[in-house]
């Protein structure tokens, strides 16, 4: 089975072009890519809030903001390798 080609890679600087991080100015750093499930993991975008239960670790449990995947279509990439592309 061969794995589905992505057009953003790991380490890319990306811009939203849909959602509610679509601004126009707020870029990220591409920190993981699922091809698989075509999304990508952009650091700075799409939070979410997860509840953690009570363990030794975090003994009063609570909600933490983290990043979240999001789909690879509502992003474009602005630079790849340090060099800016033609789409932005």
């Amino acid at each position: 089975m061969k794995k589905p080609k992505m057009h953003v890679r790991r380490d890319d600087i990306v811009r939203a072009i849909s959602g509610e991080d679509a601004d126009g100015k707020k870029t990220g750093k591409v920190l993981r890519v699922y091809p698989k499930t075509g999304r990508v993991l952009v650091e700075g975008f799409n939070f979410v809030k997860k509840h953690l239960r009570k363990s030794q670790d975090n003994p009063n449990g609570g909600i933490v903001t983290r990043e979240a995947p999001m789909a690879a279509s509502k992003l474009v990439v602005v630079t790849r390798g340090g060099k800016k592309t033609g789409k932005e």
